[in-house]
């Protein structure tokens, strides 16, 4: 989900939490009270979950005055495995089929009314990793899907 472009969250059943990114028409499934199942594939098998509240915390705040949306102020966290292996990046550090994925998800409002979705991503491997490699990106809400283009990936 590094890809420049933009996000449509929907929910695909009660217990699935539907991704899809226009750019390169990619879908990821986000499954509450499940196990890994399946098959090794590229977009793996993520299992989601509201991260408990921090004990004795009183307020949602985060950062210069933004406030924390979502389920009270909590992040969505959100583990994938059964991938297959890959690289990180295009010409980036491989990573094997034992990688653990752990995302976080985390919407803010700030005083100015504008809505950000944050994702911290935390890349966990053994084999080629000495330690977690760690990403996020962020994408601003829009007022409405008039901007919302999907087109598939193409090979350059």
């Amino acid at each position: 989900m590094r890809v420049p472009g933009r996000l449509h969250i929907t929910w695909a059943d009660d217990n699935t939490l539907r991704i899809d990114t226009d750019a390169g028409t990619q879908t990821r499934l986000l499954h509450f009270d499940a196990k890994p199942a399946g098959e090794p594939s590229w977009q793996g098998y993520t299992v989601a979950n509201w991260e408990r509240p921090l004990r004795g915390s009183g307020s949602p705040q985060s950062g210069l005055g933004a406030t924390r949306e979502g389920a009270q102020g909590r992040s969505l966290e959100a583990v994938t495995t059964l991938l297959r292996p890959g690289y990180l990046r295009k010409n980036g550090a491989p990573y094997s089929a034992n990688t653990v994925l752990k995302e976080y998800f985390d919407l803010s409002k700030e005083r100015n009314g504008d809505t950000w979705f944050a994702v911290t991503t935390v890349v966990e491997d053994s084999q080629y990793l000495s330690e977690p490699f760690v990403t996020s990106t962020n994408w601003k809400k829009e007022t409405d899907g008039t901007k919302w283009s999907p087109s598939p990936c193409s090979a350059r």
